[in-house]
């Protein structure tokens, strides 16, 4: 299947918005942006969202093959060293996609290693799972449905075995009773995908159909009908359709990402940070943070999507 017309376009654009992220934001990590403005919220130590600045900025050094995007790209993952030793299962968010982007570089091929040995040595049998841990507050023996993608790919470079239980103990917490956060599902069905592209879980492939909803851009919860989209859980589902190879789904969905809520610079607006808790724009039902807004994990799913789509590429490159 051929990708379509707009799909080189559209991802020009995405990584055209990143050359002006990285003039924008420097040495900190960008989290999420104003619709009106573009203006980044950014953090300096990159969170649990780090990695996705470093995969993008690994995904534009391979559309440019510049070495001034290479060498950029690569002392951003770098930094996400120090992240190696906090207690948190979203080190696979961290480390899986601020590095894979990367292919045969051997720094983050490295640091990648070295994420997947922490994974596994925070892997708790007792639970089956690498706890969410204590490093984002909340109790650490906690699983939740963020700590699913990338650590399964991540720990099963380390331990098949331990990646195997992490993601069917959080499937059978999860799937009889889906959350109604859209990111929620959308995390769970990565997890899924990654099950079955890297440990060869195949008979979890049916389960995906259980986790993607009818919507092609989801309500960011489906208990305030009259709240917010999130495009960045949309981004996410299309990214795990296309590694289980149901391209047409996926194509369906990133069409009404781009031609519904990607501005012509290149930004994915409609992301939903939170909803529900904190303060800041009312919207509906409730009130939330960041919820019109360009996410920086959105535009990552978005970009590795249509690239896939450009290239021909599995997510493995």
């Amino acid at each position: 299947m051929s990708a379509p017309e707009w799909a080189g376009p559209a991802l020009d654009a995405l990584l055209g918005r990143v050359a002006a992220t990285r003039d924008h934001v420097g040495a900190r990590f960008p989290l999420f942006a104003e619709p009106g403005s573009g203006e980044w919220t950014t953090t300096r130590r990159g969170s649990w969202t780090g990695g996705f600045w470093a995969g993008l900025l690994w995904l534009r050094a391979r559309r440019t093959g510049r070495p001034t995007d290479h060498a950029t790209a690569r002392a951003c993952a770098a930094r996400l060293a120090e992240w190696l030793d906090a207690d948190t299962s979203t080190r696979g968010l961290i480390f899986w996609y601020g590095t894979v982007p990367a292919h045969e570089d051997p720094d983050s091929g490295a640091l990648r290693a070295r994420a997947a040995l922490a994974c596994r040595n925070a892997f708790e049998p007792d639970h089956g799972v690498v706890p969410w841990g204590t490093a984002f507050g909340g109790p650490r023996l906690a699983a939740r449905t963020d700590g699913v993608p990338g650590t399964v790919p991540l720990l099963a470079t380390a331990d098949p075995a331990a990646a195997d239980s992490h993601l069917r103990r959080h499937l059978a917490l999860f799937t009889d009773s889906p959350p109604t956060w859209s990111r929620g599902r959308a995390w769970l069905l990565l997890g899924v995908a990654e099950g079955v592209r890297h440990l060869g879980a195949r008979d979890l492939a049916p389960t995906a159909d259980r986790l993607t909803g009818p919507a092609l851009v989801p309500l960011a919860d489906e208990r305030h009908p009259d709240g917010p989209l999130d495009t960045s859980a949309a981004a996410i589902t299309a990214y795990a359709l296309l590694l289980l190879d149901r391209e047409a789904e996926a194509t369906a969905i990133l069409d009404r990402l781009v031609h519904s809520h990607l501005t012509t610079d290149g930004r994915l607006l409609d992301g939903c940070y939170e909803w529900g808790e904190g303060t800041g724009t009312e919207v509906g039902a409730g009130t939330g943070t960041a919820v019109r807004h360009e996410l920086i994990w959105g535009s990552f799913f978005l970009a590795s999507a249509l690239e896939m789509l450009v290239e021909g590429l599995t997510a493995d490159g």
